[in-house]
Parts: structure tokens; sequence; C-alpha cells
């Protein structure tokens, strides 16, 4: 965002919410910017996930903060109680892509790893560097829950592991990142379509989720607890399913980079910013075995997602 971005969306804060809280939006926009900015050009940090150790599988789940995984830890055999973490080479999807699947450091380990995703930034990954990019997420859209749903995800993933029997698999759900499906049926007019007239409608899920929650419309618990209730989908749906149909002795379950709620004045996940709240994940290792107790479904499609509805989807999880 240049200075001059800043001073255009001042003012049409202040037109929306007045001078005294439009002013501190825009106080805590211009804080977020000089954030990322110094985090993209001094305070750079963090390992990407060939660093940190050993693993055959990788499950990412996206925004996944380790305190939320400690919450639903005594549900799930695989998750201790004290969740280890590491600290990511990124705040958010764009940047983590960029920095461990678009490395050149990396390209023999690229070269052996299959990506399958529903993370929509995987568009930047150039032809070749990896074994296979199965982008789900242009298949496996749902328009019911606004994201790729972590059933569709693992069911993709075990075919590919049991076909191609990659030297590497990484899979990368958007779970729990927003949209909350728990808010769905709650506060459906979050959910209607945008205004295609107006670039600036913030009627997304995601959008309207992090302005209600600055603004009080929401509480921090309704949106943790939805937060939550995300995680759980993508812990029953998705990572139960692949622990029980590839084998793997090294599953490492992570996070690209976590979720703010408010803490050091940022909501979400912005790129570059090197809050500590952003850049600790998950690091849980496991291993998986393969009884036979699912069989694929999903048929893997190449379709041609249209530009407009590319930035429909990426404005559905709030990036646009």
């Amino acid at each position: 965002m240049t200075l001059q971005d800043w001073v255009d969306e001042s003012r049409e804060r202040i037109d929306e919410h007045g001078l005294v809280e439009g002013s501190i939006e825009a106080g805590k926009a211009f804080w977020t910017g000089a954030f990322c900015r110094f985090g993209e050009h001094v305070w750079n940090y963090g390992d990407t996930i060939f660093e940190h150790g050993e693993w055959d599988v990788l499950l990412v789940l996206d925004t996944c903060r380790p305190d939320v995984l400690e919450e639903v830890a005594a549900d799930y055999d695989y998750l201790p109680a004290d969740v280890p973490t590491r600290t990511s080479a990124a705040s958010a999807s764009i940047e983590w892509v960029d920095k461990n699947l678009r490395n050149d450091e990396y390209a023999a380990e690229l070269a052996e790893t299959a990506y399958v995703t529903g993370n929509l930034f995987s568009e930047n990954i150039a032809d070749g560097t990896l074994l296979m990019n199965d982008e789900v997420w242009q298949y496996g859209w749902s328009n019911d829950v606004y994201t790729t749903p972590p059933e569709v995800l693992a069911d993709r993933a075990i075919d590919v592991h049991r076909e191609h029997d990659p030297e590497r698999m990484i899979v990368h759900f958007m779970q729990p990142h927003a949209p909350y499906r728990a808010l769905i049926d709650r506060y459906p007019d979050w959910f209607n379509p945008p205004n295609p007239e107006d670039d600036d409608d913030p009627s997304h899920p995601a959008w309207q989720l992090w302005e209600n929650l600055r603004h009080g419309v929401i509480s921090h618990e309704e949106v943790w607890e939805a937060y939550r209730d995300n995680l759980r989908w993508v812990l029953d749906d998705g990572v139960d399913l692949i622990l029980e149909n590839v084998d793997a002795d090294r599953v490492a379950i992570t996070a690209d980079h976590a979720e703010a709620f408010g803490e050091w004045g940022l909501y979400a996940h912005p790129p570059y910013a090197p809050a500590p709240v952003l850049k600790n994940v998950p690091w849980v290792v496991t291993s998986a075995e393969d009884t036979g107790s699912y069989e694929p479904t999903v048929e893997a499609e190449t379709p041609d997602v249209e530009e407009d509805e590319l930035n429909e989807r990426l404005r559905a999880l709030g990036y646009k």
C-alpha cells in the first residue's frame, strides 16, 4: 500500500465511521502497513519447511495457532497436550509459497515433492518446479462454504500418495482459515454475494468477520469458538482420514502461518508481519498407516478458472 492509497482509504473510513472512529481505523491501517514494511525489509526471520527437520508428508493447516491446537488436543491421539512449535518464514500464504515453494535453494527437494493444495496462491508456482501441483481449489471449491472443504483435499491426497508414491507430499488445507462454517447460518448477511459494481464492497465473509470484530459487532469469544470449530473440521475430515490411509513414517502437522485476533494491533495475517503471534506455528510429528479404510472418489480436473472467478474466490478468503 502506497501513502496515497492509505490517504484515500483513510478518507473512506472517516466518511463511513465518522471522524473519531475513522481516524482510529486509519491509524491502525498505518501501523499495520509500516510494521509489515519493517518485517519485509529489516526484520525478516523464520525457517522454511525444509530447514526444520525431516518429513515424508507435511500437513499444512492454514492459519493454525499452537494454542488453539492445544485446546482440542485431548480429543486426538496424535496431538500432545503441549504442542511443539517452530518459527515460520512467513505471516501469510502468498509469502509462504514464495519462500518455500518458489525457492531455487530447494529445487532438488521440490522436484520430488507432490503438492496437493486448496490454497489459491499455488497459481504463482512455475510449471515444472514440483513433482506434482494438484490445485484442488480449481475443481474442489464449494460455494456453499466459500472455500475448499478438507475432505476433498484428503481424498485427493490419498489418491496421489497411493498412485504416485512421491518422495514427499505436502497437503495444504485451507482450514482453520476463515470463512468459518459456524457463522454461515448465524450471520447470513455476511455471506451475501458482493456488489459487482463496487470493488470496495466488503461483503465477503472474511472481510465482514475482521471488520465486525474490530468494531465489537461480534465478540472475540464467538470468533475464537468459530475458529476452533474450523480446526476440528479439518482434523476430523482431513487429517484423520489421511493418517489412516497413507503409509508414512514421518508426518508433520504444521501451518503456513498463524492468525492474529488483535494482538500487536493486528487482525488476520498480513504478509511480512514479524509478530511472533503470526510466525509461531505448530510442529507435531506423527506417523500414518494405510488401513485401506477409504477409497478416493474425487476426480482430478484441470478447469480453466477465469480471472474474475479467481479474484472472487480470493475475496471470499479475504485477500482482495
